[in-house]
């Protein structure tokens, strides 16, 4: 079996070294922190972007998880601040928002990283639970945008990255059908505001991850197998490319496509799932 994941910390080899090409760049990130030891995609793309040498502003709704991915920027000798906020709640994202502004002027980069799943289809799933779902996953990333696109567009330059799945586009195995239904209007929202705001000089894009092995699965995931073990080799299996992704795999991706090298890539909806998506469901 692959190797398990390890906890997080600031002399991991799996870290990049990073070349700079966030230089200068303010970015915001919501969902920084992790959800257990190891590197979630959050916490694996904020140490990413600070490493090539942006100050990275590490929101999570749980602060201490924020302050854990800070400590370890903080450690690497790269420049974050961290926030809590709730990105359900359209104040909370707001007094973000208006603080990083005011402390340094602008945001280059707005990276939407919140999700959630609940399993269930209609009949299982409560109304609560449902609107839950989709407004951590996609309620959210209106919310961020509508208060961080106004700055960029009178500045006429951003960028933003939008965390779907590839459960955007196809079945997964997994009987969750919000989850399905979030992370598909995560898509289209992209593809429709890369449009409107073309002309504008703002970049929008996704990045849809596939089987990860992140301490997410292990949270929301895991019930659906007869142990983590089970679903660990049961999700390297399905993968082409044997082996499930890791933080770092989104971590490059986001970096990739919020960096002035993808200056002309906006409205791509990027799987990054080891070629899962070229099988047949």
């Amino acid at each position: 079996m692959n190797s398990p994941l390890k906890p997080a910390d600031a002399s991991s080899s799996e870290i990049p070294v990073g070349r700079g090409r966030m230089e200068n760049k303010i970015v915001l990130l919501f969902g920084a922190g992790s959800v257990g030891e190891g590197w979630g995609n959050g916490k694996a793309t904020s140490v990413a972007y600070a490493r090539e040498g942006a100050t990275l502003i590490a929101v999570d709704r749980d602060k201490a998880a924020a302050d854990n991915t800070a400590s370890i920027i903080h450690a690497l000798g790269g420049r974050v601040a961290s926030y809590a906020a709730d990105v359900t709640d359209s104040q909370s994202v707001k007094a973000v928002v208006d603080q990083v502004m005011a402390e340094h002027g602008r945001i280059d980069v707005l990276h939407n990283n919140v999700g959630t799943t609940i399993m269930g289809g209609p009949v299982e799933l409560t109304e609560a639970e449902w609107h839950t779902v989709l407004n951590v996953n996609l309620t959210s990333a209106f919310l961020t945008c509508k208060h961080v696109l106004p700055g960029m567009a009178e500045r006429g330059k951003g960028a933003i990255i939008n965390i779907s799945s590839i459960a955007a586009i196809r079945y997964t195995g997994y009987p969750y059908s919000a989850y399905y239904a979030a992370k598909a209007g995560i898509n289209q929202f992209t593809v429709g505001l890369a449009l409107q705001y073309a002309r504008q000089g703002i970049r929008v894009n996704a990045i849809m991850p596939g089987l990860m092995n992140t301490p997410l699965i292990y949270q929301q995931i895991s019930g659906q197998y007869a142990d983590p073990e089970a679903m660990a080799q049961a999700r390297h299996d399905a993968t082409p490319m044997g082996r499930m992704g890791t933080g770092w795999d989104i971590a490059a991706a986001s970096v990739f496509l919020a960096s002035d090298e993808a200056n002309y890539i906006t409205g791509v909806c990027l799987p990054v799932d080891g070629g899962l998506t070229c099988k047949a469901a």
